[in-house]
Formats: structure tokens, C-alpha cells, sequence
């Protein structure tokens, strides 16, 4: 489907399922005579983000990038009384529009709207287990790299599909339960199909015989089963496994992934991996492909 297919169809749909909300088209208006870029979600995908947070019960609510406010207001419409909404906006111009809209719509006491760099914090957003999902119009390969370098769990861009977004915040939200609960990914027994990785021994087996993996393969599939479900930047790979100074030799982890799937993989088509390579990024190890 071509972008432009895509944008018909979403905004057929938007105009079928979605009523008129006077709250919402004047910020849409607001941003437009401002003159702010025209790369606010959706309404199809501002109401997925309010059913997300409805789904989960969330009540507390971090949004990078506020731009005019309009996903915003669709994240704060799926707040519970007395939940909370920070969101962060680079742009002052932009954060004082979004201000305008969030009180016009009557969420100024549910949101709070910060100024600055929102890459500036995910390091101390990580550093307290919690789990942020980026969905950006920005597709730059050096933004992605940035952000998940810097603490985020994944990075999506625009347009996207809702069912990856659905399975992608639940990865999240499962490795935030394990952080919560006191269980590491560094001690525990991990399967896919018929290969187990038992990360406490050293050890991996394929229907039940042990394989043996050359030092810098098993290196490379523990740090991704250490961080199973989650985008592993080629920056941090080259780092642990390889050392400082390695961080751009990416062809080392092209041929570890190949003896990987060689060895655990030689029965699975390149589609059914369960190492997944995110192109320019990093690698993640899909556990759910099993």
C-alpha cells in the first residue's frame, strides 16, 4: 500500500468511526495558523494510543514530541481521574501553541508540558526501570540509533501498523514487569521453537542436544537474550562484545548472526527468525517467532 493509499483509507475510516470533537479540530487549526509542520498523528492513530491507555490502565503517561498538542489531547482524553501526562516539546513556539489547545481543551490539569531536548532524559528514564516506546515521524537511522542508545526500549516511525505497535508495547511492558519484580533476563532459561539458551550455564540446546557456538556467537545471542524483545543498538553490541573502539565494525556482527542462524536456524526460513535484524539499528531476539 502507497503512503498516499494509506492516507485515504485512514482518513475514510477516521470520518466513518470517529464524531465531530470541537476540542480536537481546533487544535488541528491552532497548529495550522501557527504555522507548525503537518505531521501530527491521525485521528485512527491518536484514538489507538487512547485505547492503549485505557486497555492497560495506565496513569502515568510520558509523550516525546508534543508539537501543536493534538496527540496529546487524545492521550490525555484516556486518563483515568487523577492520572498525569508529561509530555516533551524541543520547540518552544510549538510548546506555547500546545499549552493553548491542552487548556482549551480542559486537560491543563492533567498535563504538564516540558521544554527541551526530550533525548536529554531517557537516560534518567531508563536508569528507573521505566519503558519508553518512541512513535516518530523522524525516520533518520542516526535518530533511532540515538534514542535507543540513550534508554529507549524501541523506536517506531510513522506510518505504522497497529497490530506491531500493540505487540511492541507489550514486549515493553513485559520487560518493565520482569525490571519491577526483581527478575533479570541475565539468570533465566529462554526457548524459541525447539533451541533453549540457558544463559545461567552458558549453554544452548536445539531440540534438546547442546550446540556449541564460537565465543563471540554465544556472546551476541546472550547480550540480545539478556534484552529479549528489545532493539539492541550495533553501538552497544560492538561495545560489550567487541570492546571500545569497535562500535562501527558492524560487519563482525553480520557474521555472528549468520553462524547463529546457521547453526540454530538452518531449519527456519530467513522470515522466521527469531534473530531479527531492524536495518541501520541493531538486532532483537523475538522470542514470540518460536
Amino acid at each position: 500500500m502507497t503512503e498516499k493509499t494509506w492516507t485515504e483509507v485512514d482518513r475514510y475510516i477516521s470520518g466513518l468511526l470517529i464524531p465531530h470533537d470541537a476540542a480536537m479540530q481546533a487544535a488541528l487549526e491552532a497548529s495550522a495558523a501557527a504555522g507548525l509542520p503537518d505531521i501530527q498523528v491521525s485521528a485512527c492513530q491518536g484514538k489507538l494510543l487512547r485505547l492503549l491507555i485505557q486497555m492497560h490502565g495506565a496513569r502515568r503517561v510520558l509523550e516525546l514530541g508534543t508539537l501543536g498538542g493534538y496527540s496529546t489531547l487524545w492521550l490525555a482524553g484516556g486518563l483515568p481521574v487523577g492520572g498525569q501526562l508529561i509530555t516533551v516539546e524541543s520547540e518552544a513556539k510549538h510548546a506555547a501553541v500546545a499549552l493553548e489547545n491542552i487548556a482549551r481543551a480542559g486537560f491543563a490539569d492533567k498535563v504538564e508540558v516540558r521544554v527541551g531536548p526530550a533525548l536529554k532524559i531517557l537516560p534518567q528514564l531508563a536508569a528507573a526501570g521505566l519503558a519508553v516506546v518512541v512513535l516518530s515521524a523522524r525516520d533518520a537511522t542516526a535518530e533511532k540509533v540515538a534514542a535507543l542508545d540513550l534508554g529507549a526500549s524501541d523506536y517506531v516511525t510513522k506510518p505504522f501498523d497497529p497490530e506491531e505497535i500493540l505487540a511492541r508495547v507489550r514486549t515493553a511492558l513485559r520487560h518493565r514487569a520482569r525490571l519491577a519484580g526483581g527478575v533479570s533476563s541475565a539468570g533465566a532459561l529462554l526457548r524459541f521453537a525447539d533451541v533453549e539458551i540457558d544463559l545461567a550455564a552458558r549453554r544452548v540446546r536445539k531440540g534438546g542436544a547442546e550446540v556449541h557456538l564460537a565465543p563471540k556467537e554465544y556472546a551476541f545471542l546472550a547480550e540480545l537474550a539478556a534484552h529479549a524483545g528489545r532493539v539492541v543498538t550495533h553501538a552497544q553490541l560492538l561495545r560489550t562484545i567487541w570492546g571500545p573502539g569497535h562500535e562501527t565494525d558492524v560487519e563482525y556482527l553480520r557474521v555472528a548472526a549468520r553462524g547463529i542462524r546457521r547453526k540454530l536456524e538452518s531449519d527456519r526460513s530467513p522470515g522466521q527468525s527469531a534473530l531479527r535484524n531492524e536495518p541501520g539499528i541493531g538486532y532483537r531476539l523475538d522470542l514470540a517467532r518460536g
